[in-house]
């Protein structure tokens, strides 16, 4: 095998190796992690948080950013919460869920035109979107947290199919469907394609500003879907859930190697940098690490996956 055939496996499977080593390195290191009930408690935790790093996934491609996602999550949350709090039918169990993505798409689409036709940078339409989210899951909720335990809407956390949790079923079935539409359409791209160069984009004909409206929108949905889960698996909506859900599914994106500079990175990679931080999570919290502690762990991860990339795309030009 050549050095440099070899290089480009490391940067292809390099985090996938980290992967395999940390949870190795665990297993060693805590009785009892090496199980199936800690395996299916990562992936349950991760397919949370994974939803909306999936979404921010396609917005970071475009060397956007989407700051607003945890607080969605909370907004939706609480939206699904009170739709099935006094009424528990399949029916209103449905209608929880499509508002919750409805919402969702809502702000989406208001982030996506304020970055597209405002020419406002995403940071900062995020960024208020963040704020204004919440402090509308707390106005709507009154700031208290509200029932969600009727049973049909919340069946999907509570089931198993064929041994994998509900959550981790939609989880897997969003992250496919994910993968096909940004390897395998045409819309990805174009995705790719304004993440690369985006004046080039324009150039080829690509409608630069519906595309980047509707990665917004599928990042704004993917949020309120992962609300309405969340709420389903805790049985209740709460305005203070998914915080700092953003920094998490940031960096699951940019530890799986998504680059901030844009036009690089993919659905199946963003799963291992999402189980990255799952697995350091579980590992932490059993390991009996203070959290405060676990947040430093956490924040010096993504200075060094940043860093990475950095000294990657230095080394390319």
């Amino acid at each position: 095998m050549s050095a440099i055939t070899l290089k480009k496996m490391i940067n292809t499977y390099g985090m996938l190796l980290i992967l395999v080593l940390l949870f190795l390195s665990l297993s060693v290191t805590i009785d009892g992690f090496l199980s199936s009930r800690t395996i299916f408690s990562i992936i349950e935790q991760v397919s949370m948080f994974g939803i909306i790093a999936i979404g921010v996934t396609l917005a970071i491609i475009t060397t956007g950013i989407d700051l607003s996602s945890g607080s969605v999550v909370a907004l939706t949350a609480v939206v699904a919460a009170s739709i099935v709090e006094s009424v528990d039918t399949p029916t209103y169990a449905i209608m929880a869920f499509a508002m919750s993505i409805l919402v969702g798409a809502v702000i989406g689409f208001i982030n996506g035109g304020l970055t597209a036709y405002g020419s406002i940078p995403p940071f900062i339409a995020t960024l208020g979107m963040m704020t204004m989210a919440r402090g509308a899951a707390q106005l709507y909720s009154d700031g208290r947290p509200i029932d969600a335990s009727a049973e049909s809407f919340t069946w999907i956390a509570d089931i198993d199919f064929f041994g994998l949790p509900g959550l981790v079923l939609v989880y897997l079935v969003i992250v496919i469907a994910a993968h096909i539409l940004l390897s395998r359409s045409t819309f990805g791209r174009h995705i790719y394609a304004i993440g690369g160069n985006l004046n080039a984009a324009k150039i080829c004909g690509i409608n630069t500003k519906r595309t980047l409206i509707w990665v917004y929108i599928i990042a704004g949905a993917l949020a309120g879907l992962a609300g309405a889960l969340l709420a389903a698996r805790t049985y209740a909506g709460n305005p203070s859930y998914g915080l700092a859900w953003e920094l998490d599914a940031i960096a699951a994106a940019v530890i799986g190697g998504v680059s901030l500079a844009g036009g690089v990175g993919s659905i199946p990679m963003c799963v291992v940098g999402a189980l990255i931080i799952g697995t350091t999570n579980k590992g932490l919290n059993m390991l009996g690490v203070d959290p405060y502690w676990q947040q430093i762990i956490k924040g010096a991860i993504i200075v060094v996956a940043v860093l990475l990339d950095t000294l990657k795309r230095r080394k390319k030009a």
